[in-house]
């Protein structure tokens, strides 16, 4: 019995469209022009534009583009393992209605318990990025904003020290969540328009770094390709691309919003699995042909900058000042198309969640007009704000890649789980070679998992101790509809 019929045979509290009884559905208006306009613009983000420089300087060097390969590798096996799940249950929710069929309620709670930390982190992450690069730009005209309005109060290294920098807290962050919140609240169809808008000079300006920069390239710079380990795991030498290619596995994470657009969708059937697939490929290549040139301008040990490109962009001479301030203006318009489809999954989630009783009810509300869950929109925005207020991007970095890869393993192994279960069912995509195919996505998160920061797994699990004793004290409650 699949998701919906289930849900209402055990009480009537889904229905056709996957909504509250008496709640309007939401609106399917999506085709897959505009589901990979939405990947695009989720993955091509803060991962590119900020994380890429922070961790060429903090774990690869040059062999950055070796962990974002390895990663594309490992993510294309979620992605197919997403389109064949979410062609069969065509609903919002992603990572945690799959689980809930497969492995149940308890399994699915803690899943999107996990999910609400991959999200909801990811788009302060995102936030912090963005706001990085506006002080950047305007640092360039002159106008050099407070840093007391611009940086976190607290850092954290990874042995769990905290330093206190005397800042209030991220503003600018604050103000770009914020606004971005508003545009979600008003609907998915007037969102997907203003996104192809953000898609169009975000892919512009990518374009145009690696059609300059590529003639100023000192190969010198590429030796050593990949910089001798410095003693500590994770740090240079292969455990540091290992490293690197667990902390990119989160700028992929747009195709996973992919399908949290299936109940917008016009024919999930077919359209996102063509749209996974497109926004893999298209977001792969981008991110290797920046990450080549950037690497290639300047010294990956000058990258741990808010703005690691237009740092590179400003070795290459005065000549180019123009290209700078159009670069910097359309990332910042980039930035914020993947901060509006890093705040969207998770609101689908709080709804689908809010629909099977594990969240509180307001949460499905649907708005009579925008027909969007207008509670949950806000309450992802306002707590999304507060985290990138108060917390630094490294540690941001860290809690989503370890969020997002315990999600997409868990979609890789109900991939095996369906197949055993329900060998019958209609799979409009099939994923090749089941079960070694999603076995190996299985083993792919695991072993990244593995090279993460010690204190990555100190958060993770007190994160999911919390989720456990939140679920354990209103079972009964969370338990009402029963998988």
């Amino acid at each position: 019995m699949n998701l919906v019929s289930e849900a209402t045979a055990a009480g009537g509290e889904v229905v056709e469209g996957g909504g509250l009884p008496g709640e309007p559905s939401l609106k399917r208006a999506l085709g897959p022009f505009a589901l990979t306009m939405i990947g695009v613009s989720s993955v091509v983000g803060a991962g590119i534009f900020v994380l890429s420089g922070v961790t060429a300087a903090q774990n690869t060097g040059p062999a950055i583009t070796l962990s974002y390969v390895i990663a594309a590798l490992g993510v294309l096996i979620v992605a197919l393992c997403y389109s064949e799940l979410a062609a069969m249950m065509p609903v919002a929710g992603s990572s945690y209605t799959y689980v809930r069929e497969s492995l149940g309620l308890f399994a699915a709670w803690l899943i999107g318990w996990a999910m609400l930390l991959e999200y909801l982190v990811t788009a302060s992450t995102v936030a912090v990025g963005w706001s990085g690069y506006l002080v950047g730009m305007l640092g360039q005209m002159g106008i050099v904003l407070p840093e007391k309005l611009t940086q976190v109060p607290i850092t954290m290294s990874e042995n769990m020290e905290f330093t206190v920098t005397g800042s209030y807290g991220n503003l600018p962050a604050v103000l770009a969540t914020l606004a971005l919140t508003a545009l979600l609240a008003v609907g998915v169809k007037e969102t997907a328009r203003f996104n192809a808008f953000l898609v169009f000079c975000k892919v512009s300006v990518i374009i145009m770094v690696v059609a300059v920069g590529v003639f100023y390239i000192d190969p010198a710079l590429w030796h050593p390709f990949i910089p001798q380990n410095n003693g500590q795991w994770g740090h240079f030498g292969w455990s540091g691309v290992a490293r690197g290619a667990g902390l990119a596995v989160w700028t992929y994470t747009g195709f996973e919003t992919i399908s949290t657009c299936a109940q917008e969708t016009r024919n999930p059937k077919r359209d996102l699995a063509i749209a996974m697939v497109a926004t893999m490929a298209i977001c792969t290549t981008l991110y290797l042909a920046v990450s080549l040139v950037m690497t290639g301008l300047v010294s990956y040990t000058n990258l741990d900058v808010p703005d690691p490109i237009l740092v590179a962009l400003a070795t290459i001479g005065p000549k180019w000042s123009g290209l700078l301030t159009i670069v910097s203006i359309g990332t910042l318009i980039g930035i914020s198309g993947t901060l509006l489809f890093t705040l969207y999954p998770q609101i689908r989630v709080f709804y689908i969640m809010a629909v099977n009783k594990q969240m509180p009810k307001s949460f499905a509300k649907v708005h009579p007009k925008y027909r969007t869950p207008v509670v949950a929109t806000w309450f992802t925005g306002i707590v999304c704000s507060i985290v990138a207020f108060l917390v630094p991007l490294d540690v941001l970095s860290e809690l989503v890649s370890m969020g997002t890869m315990l999600a997409f393993g868990s979609v890789c192994a109900s991939v095996i789980i369906f197949r055993r279960q329900q060998p019958d069912r209609e799979r409009p995509f099939r994923v090749p070679f089941s079960p070694w195919l999603p076995g190996l996505g299985v083993v792919f998160c695991f072993v990244l998992m593995l090279n993460m920061a010690q204190r990555s797994w100190i958060q993770l699990i007190a994160w999911m101790i919390i989720g456990a004793v939140i679920y354990l004290f209103n079972r009964r409650k969370l338990g009402a509809v029963k998988p």
